[in-house]
């Protein structure tokens, strides 16, 4: 049986990434920071839930510490938006640091603090839920600052992390879910969820050593730097 590890998996794709793969079969860890939310109604026995924090080093080892299998695949989703400031002078630099703590250095620390369960003869995976909001070439209207930062961040963390992981059979993918009708995502949003994570399943399935570090939409559609 493969093992996945999901953060931010209480609710919205992380959620359904959950349910699509004990669904397919996998034993599936899954991260929550506060609440359970959808991981409450979910009985299965190969689901094991646990809190996790991705900015808390603490957190982030008692959590590692009760997988007691070689993990497969990781699916880094925790993250948060910004506060869309109007203009610079609006910018909050503190919740700027904190919205680039958790959506760009908590994949890292996840990725560290699991690596030695990755590395193996078999291929693990580490998916990164990135956005077109991390493109420099598409930041054409700007604003939301510290969102776009942080994901721009979290893309340069992962093709430097691919480099050191390829001897150890460790490849990474950054997944752009499109803008999905979730909490985050609002009513407003053109992409059901369904055809997200669909897509996104495909490509984590279609994923190999080779095609390591790239960067793509849910529809399979390469996405500029």
């Amino acid at each position: 049986m493969k093992t996945a590890v999901i953060t931010g998996a209480s609710r919205g794709i992380g959620s359904e990434f959950v349910v699509r793969l004990l669904d397919n079969g996998w034993r599936v860890y899954a991260g929550f920071r506060k609440e359970m939310h959808r991981l409450d109604l979910i009985e299965d026995e190969n689901l094991i839930v646990g809190q996790l924090d991705v900015t808390d080093n603490d957190s982030i080892e008692v959590f590692a510490s009760n997988i007691n299998h070689p993990v497969d695949l990781l699916i880094n989703n925790a993250g948060v938006p910004d506060g869309r400031w109007r203009n610079i002078k609006e910018i909050d630099d503190q919740w700027a640091l904190d919205v680039i703590n958790i959506n760009s250095l908590g994949p890292v620390r996840l990725v560290r603090s699991l690596y030695d369960k990755m590395s193996g003869e078999n291929l693990s995976t580490v998916v990164m839920i990135s956005s077109l909001m991390g493109s420099i070439d598409d930041c054409h209207s700007g604003r939301s600052y510290a969102y776009r930062a942080s994901k721009t961040a979290l893309n340069m963390f992962t093709v430097a992390m691919k480099k050191e992981a390829l001897e150890d059979n460790i490849s990474f993918l950054i997944l752009h879910p499109g803008w999905v009708k979730t909490r985050m995502g609002g009513e407003n949003a053109p992409v059901e969820m369904d055809t997200s994570v669909d897509g996104m399943m495909e490509l984590i399935e279609q994923h190999n050593l080779e095609d390591s570090g790239r960067f793509v939409q849910y529809d399979g559609v390469d996405l500029p730097w």
